[in-house]
Formats: C-alpha cells, structure tokens, sequence
C-alpha cells in the first residue's frame, strides 16, 4: 500500500514542473525562431540593390493615354454592367452604377 500512495504523490508534485518544462519549451522555441528570422533578415538584407537617387522620369507614352478619352465608354460600361449583374444574379436594371474608373 505505501507503494502506491507514493507514486500517487510523485506525480502529484511533478505536475507543475512538467507544465513549468513544457511552457518553457515553448517560450524558448519562439525566441529562437525570432532570432533565427532576424539573422535571416540581416543576411539577406544585405544582398539587396543599393537604391539610386535619379531624377524624377518625365511623363511616360503610356501614362498619356490613361488621359485619353475613351470612345466606346457606354459599350465598355454596359459590358461591365451585364457581367456583373450575372455574377450577382440579378438584372441590370437592378444596378447602379455611380462612378467608372480605369484602374
């Protein structure tokens, strides 16, 4: 019977250092992710291109017809529309359509 009652209470007291290991196991597992990412971060921070100082580009081709108006803009607005109304399943008439923007 003593046999027994003292392994009821070994383990009875090795219950908060078992929870006291593990919750340090997993502390320390963390910190050691955060400095492993850290070195990581350093060494290949320093294979990045070093950033140029030019000067401002002038005005590309491309951003000039961004400007430009668009001939067929209610075809292009209707084809949208009807996409969309297809894709909530609801009609078009059921739609409004408050700004069109190119992106």
């Amino acid at each position: 019977m003593n046999t027994g009652l003292f392994l009821l209470e070994a383990a009875r007291s090795s219950i908060p250092g078992v929870i006291m290991l593990g919750l340090g196991m997993v502390f320390v597992g963390l910190i050691s992710i955060i400095i492993i990412c850290k070195i990581m971060g350093m060494i290949f921070g320093a294979f990045k291109a070093p950033k140029k100082d030019t000067e401002p580009q002038k005005a590309s081709p491309a951003a000039a017809t961004n400007n430009a108006v668009i001939e067929n803009r209610r075809e292009i607005i209707a084809a949208v529309s009807a996409a969309v109304a297809e894709e909530l399943g609801t009609e078009v008439s059921a739609l409004r359509i408050i700004s069109f923007k190119k992106i």
